[in-house]
């Protein structure tokens, strides 16, 4: 077991069993009778886990596969030197591996994978996966016009000069451009991104990953990098599980839409085996609520409210704010081509309003994250810095029309039609939209609803739709952490995630200087700054932080919410559910 997991571990189930003790003897109740009908219950060999991510690509790294929510899935399927826990931080994954910073001239990282670590097919883990992953987020490989990997976003693996590895090795040396540093370098090579490089070689016949990223061979580094994009995509038939091996507790046995994605226990996994052998993973395409009613779940993640007349009888339930941020993501182009366009309908929008009725979870602090409308893409809600930096929020409380109807003359456009998509079937988001959509008509602005079974955040940049609404990244489900990379990634020029196409150097300057000086001062200035700019430019439109509904079934151990990226199944090989 991990050691954090265990940490928690321990004290959830001290918390529980004492709570359970005081209220057997309240009752006057033997407590030995307590513990012997609970040692009588049978352990149930399958969960069934319902998160309203998208299961589109096992591949955590590529823009599908982050903008889909693939960490929220494959957390324990696909590890990686670090995990996101359920407080959104950073942990280290000793089972995968260690990593520590050492001295030198450049920032300079010395990564070790465990001796005993294999893929579920039989081969070891080895640094080749690393120069792989270094390589297809890296940015340096690319074809007239565009990046040759399709990867969600390049923060840190830019700024690392080369990774050196002996093909084959257990150990990496990552070493980092004179001139950058990346503080927060833990979000690198982790789980759920960390991929097969063996199955890459296989089925792009290169022979040696390493050798033809080093040597730069444009012909076995496009056949990479065509697989990496598309190779591992989990479409609607069947798998070649062969281009699917676990290097975590879990490995697939199946996926299909009518059956889930069906998770087994990796017979070659060298930590703690999982305590259930069976996980079934069923995702926000499928009918969420006939699955709890049916009881063939033992675990709900999903968006409060999402999920129309969802009965949770039955279920220890957790509403609580999420790390993801609830926002509308803007085209830049077309009709959201003018600033002044994306500011009127900014004005419109009733944020404060939509807090209020949509945004507050029950279960929310007193103060910080979840406790109002969110006034920042960038900076935590919990954050020191947060009251400090979002100033330039307090213009756009809400549906103030003549504002509005000021900016839409500036932008000279005349009754504007916002087609806004979404991935139904989602209650919470069709509400937002009818929100929007009759406080801005009274300012000329047309909202209409484009929410589909089958959208995709890349709409919005193909000109389907004007805006997205969805959490951190464009993410339909779970989302957001601590370090906040993919939030500052998606309105970064030429980032995977940025959908809405924003560009502007002086945002992708500070968000440089912010990784890499950590002067608390320089960060305030920087930060706001950024939301002072991303307010003038108004490329998305934050609402609230994503509130999570997340529920576990009567006898349900060791289940800990994780209202972030990592979802709640971040520590679903510790789950045992007894009936």
């Amino acid at each position: 077991m991990r050691q954090s997991q265990a940490a928690l571990f321990r004290a959830t189930c001290k918390q529980s069993l004492a709570t359970r003790l005081i209220g057997a003897l309240a009752a006057g109740t033997l407590a030995a009778g307590l513990v012997a009908g609970c040692s009588g219950q049978n352990q149930v060999p399958s969960i069934g886990y319902a998160v309203d991510s998208v299961i589109a690509s096992y591949n955590g790294g590529s823009t599908l596969g982050a903008s889909s929510g693939s960490a929220a899935v494959f957390g324990r399927v696909l590890t990686g030197f670090f995990y996101t826990g359920p407080d959104g931080q950073q942990v280290a994954d000793t089972d995968a591996g260690t990593a520590k910073e050492v001295p030198g001239e450049a920032q300079t990282i010395q990564y070790r994978l465990n001796p005993d670590g294999v893929y579920s097919d039989g081969v070891p883990t080895s640094c080749d996966d690393l120069v792989l992953a270094w390589a297809a987020r890296s940015g340096r490989f690319t074809k007239p016009g565009a990046p040759m990997f399709d990867a969600a976003s390049s923060a840190g693996y830019a700024d690392i000069e080369r990774v050196d590895c002996q093909p084959g090795s257990k150990d990496a040396t990552v070493v980092f451009r004179p001139d950058r540093h990346f503080l927060p370098w833990r979000t690198l090579f982790a789980a759920g991104e960390l991929m097969p490089a063996h199955v890459a070689a296989r089925v792009a016949n290169v022979p040696n990953v390493v050798s033809a990223l080093q040597t730069g061979d444009p012909s076995g580094i496009q056949r990479l990098a065509d697989f990496w994009n598309s190779g591992w995509t989990m479409g609607s038939g069947g798998l070649d599980l062969s281009r699917f091996p676990s290097s975590g507790p879990y490995r697939i046995e199946s996926y299909s839409a009518k059956d889930g994605l069906v998770l087994v226990s990796n017979e070659r996994w060298w930590g703690n085996k999982a305590e259930t052998g069976r996980i079934v993973v069923w995702p926000k395409t499928v009918d969420l609520k006939a699955k709890v009613s049916d009881n063939a779940v033992g675990v709900v993640d999903v968006g409060a409210g999402s999920v129309k007349d969802l009965n949770l009888d039955g279920f220890s339930v957790h509403n609580v704010p999420g790390r993801g941020a609830e926002q509308l993501v803007l085209a830049t182009g077309g009709v959201f081509g003018s600033v002044d366009a994306r500011r009127a309908f900014a004005l419109c929008v009733p944020r404060q309003a939509l807090f209020d009725k949509l945004g507050k979870a029950k279960d929310a602090p007193k103060t910080g994250l979840g406790t109002g409308p969110l006034n920042s893409r960038i900076v935590q809600q919990d954050s020191l810095y947060y009251p400090a930096a979002t100033g330039a929020a307090d213009r756009y409380r809400g549906a103030d029309v003549p504002a509005a109807t000021a900016a839409l003359a500036a932008a000279r456009t005349v009754n504007p039609t916002i087609r806004i998509g979404y991935l139904q079937p989602d209650e919470r988001r069709t509400q937002t939209v009818a929100m929007i959509a009759e406080a801005c008509k009274t300012a000329g602005i047309t909202v209409v609803d484009a929410g589909s079974a089958d959208f995709t955040p890349s709409q919005l940049t193909e000109g389907k739709v004007d805006a997205v609404l969805a959490s951190t990244a464009s993410t339909p489900g779970p989302a957001g952490s601590l370090a906040a990379i993919a939030a500052t990634s998606a309105l970064r020029t030429g980032s995977g995630l940025n959908f809405g196409r924003f560009g502007n150097g002086r945002y992708d300057a500070i968000t440089d200087q912010l990784a890499a000086d950590d002067n608390s001062t320089t960060t305030l200035n920087l930060l706001t700054e950024a939301e002072n700019l991303l307010w003038s430019e108004m490329p998305s439109v934050p609402l609230f932080a994503n509130p999570r509904t997340i529920a576990f079934g009567n006898g349900l151990r060791n289940g800990i919410a994780g209202p972030t990226q990592g979802g709640t199944g971040w520590n679903m090989d510790r789950w045992v559910l007894k009936r």
